[in-house]
């Protein structure tokens, strides 16, 4: 084993700790010329974020990854080897995505491949994030379930709607799988920050400043300029601060890019929650020091009265089809809502008789597709536009339906002053309309209270 609880408490003289980050999500790839460089400084541990809830619901709800298996068996194949050969543990979390059975289990696979593949010896530590519908329910009826801003609302309905369920894990159920002598650890849903600081805890180091140094190393060279979040970046802790230094000589560290990214995110600048705690920015300090290195001190960390983590859950809503065109017509460009309005209007009338139901929803890429509505430049100057047509339903065929007459009805629409007779919308490919498949919304975006870790299940196996 590379190590255990014994040469842990050895170890707790240590004067630093070096956390190597190779990349902001596993599968984003990385320089291995950067990544040759940061095992050149002897890192005491590689951590990667391989999750987030940014892409949406769809890949919590299916169980698939957003990451392509092979960019992902790529990265993991280069940390996993320099992980054996420097005798250092390497962390996973949110494994394949989203962090549920299906996406651990799929990057527990790759793993398992590589293993075969390099023929490497090792003990696999496999930290579950699932809740079984049964308690989540039991803790709604108890009230121990809290909304987060902006969180939809929760009923049992909801609930029980949802396929996977997942939780937060803080640094514990890491660090336990790290007291087992596990030497590749992939964690399910997990708190981010958590990948990187759970070793440096382990070892006695503060918490404050590993959590915030896990902040900023979860997205790697990302708060560099220019940040990337295809390359790697170094963190070492220290007693009493931590210093953040970028691998390629194309990046560096200011105080401004660390200051920026720890607001990442999120919407107290000061105080940034997480399972059992919170960080605690109030007196932080970043300072530059050589070209390219920022040193943070300042950073604590608070615990809570009681330890709650973040549920999330996605259900399916329905299907969905889209449809991709363009106008460089001015005339159209012109009158383009009130076309929209119409077309809309017209395309429900006929389907009324049909009883096919769904949504129909326009994004107009050139006027307000990114806003919307808080668009604060309400009359474009572009000269063409396109025009995505989106229609969801309660099934594939009418959601298909729906978007095949949109398309339709927009394509030959007459509006005032139109000239062609052709049709309006020029089509980038054939055929012009995609079904997409199921539809998912989160269900579930609440913090709950937990008494103790037990709900996160550790599965050790090792490979001789």
């Amino acid at each position: 084993m590379y190590h255990d609880t014994t040469e842990s408490l050895k170890n707790m003289t240590k004067k630093q700790i070096k956390v190597l980050s190779p990349t902001a999500i596993l599968g984003y790839g990385f320089p291995e010329k950067s990544l040759k460089e940061g095992m050149e400084r002897k890192p005491d541990v590689i951590g990667v974020d391989a999750g987030s809830t940014d892409p949406g619901p769809y890949y919590l709800g299916s169980g698939k990854s957003f990451t392509n298996r092979k960019a992902v068996k790529r990265d993991l194949r280069f940390m996993i080897i320099a992980g054996v050969k420097n005798k250092i543990p390497v962390i996973v979390g949110t494994a394949g995505g989203s962090g549920a059975k299906p996406h651990l289990d799929w990057c527990c696979k790759i793993v398992q491949e590589i293993i075969k593949e390099e023929k490497l010896k090792l003990k696999l530590g496999i930290i579950s994030a699932d809740i079984p519908q049964k308690q989540v329910l039991k803790a709604y009826s108890e009230r121990k379930i809290k909304p987060l801003p902006f969180a939809p609302k929760l009923s049992a309905t909801a609930i029980k709607d949802s396929k996977n369920i997942v939780a937060q894990m803080g640094m514990e159920p890491i660090i336990k799988a790290l007291k087992k002598g596990c030497n590749v650890i992939l964690a399910g849903r997990c708190y981010d920050p958590a990948v990187f600081a759970a070793y440096p805890v382990y070892m006695g180091f503060d918490k404050g400043l590993a959590m915030h140094m896990g902040k900023i190393l979860e997205c790697a060279a990302i708060a560099s300029t220019p940040g990337s979040g295809s390359d790697c970046a170094i963190g070492t802790l220290k007693k009493d601060s931590f210093i953040l230094e970028t691998l390629s000589s194309a990046r560096k560290f200011t105080p401004h890019s660390t200051a920026a990214h720890t607001l990442y995110e999120k919407s107290d600048p000061y105080h940034l929650p997480g399972p059992g705690g919170m960080i605690n920015l109030e007196e932080c300090s970043f300072k530059q020091l050589k070209s390219g290195t920022v040193e943070v001190k300042g950073s604590r960390y608070i615990e809570s009265k009681k330890y709650t983590i973040k549920l999330e859950g996605a259900r399916k809503s329905g299907y969905r089809s889209i449809s991709i065109a363009g106008t460089r017509d001015p005339i159209m460009i012109r009158q383009i809502d009130s076309i929209l309005q119409t077309v809309e209007k017209q395309v429900r009338t006929s389907m009324k008789s049909s009883n096919i139901k769904g949504d129909i929803n326009f994004h107009v890429y050139g006027k307000n597709a990114v806003m919307k509505n808080s668009e604060p430049v309400k009359k474009t100057k572009a000269h063409e536009l396109g025009i995505l047509i989106e229609a969801t339903a309660s099934s594939q065929d009418d959601a298909s339906a729906l978007c095949s007459i949109t398309r339709s009805t927009l394509l030959h629409y007459g509006y005032p002053g139109r000239i062609s007779t052709a049709g309006n919308l020029a089509f980038p490919f054939s055929p012009s309309d995609g079904d997409m498949g199921e539809v998912y919304e989160f269900s579930l975006y609440h913090i709950m209270e937990i008494k103790d870790q037990k709900l996160f299940k550790l599965k050790v196996k090792e490979f001789k």
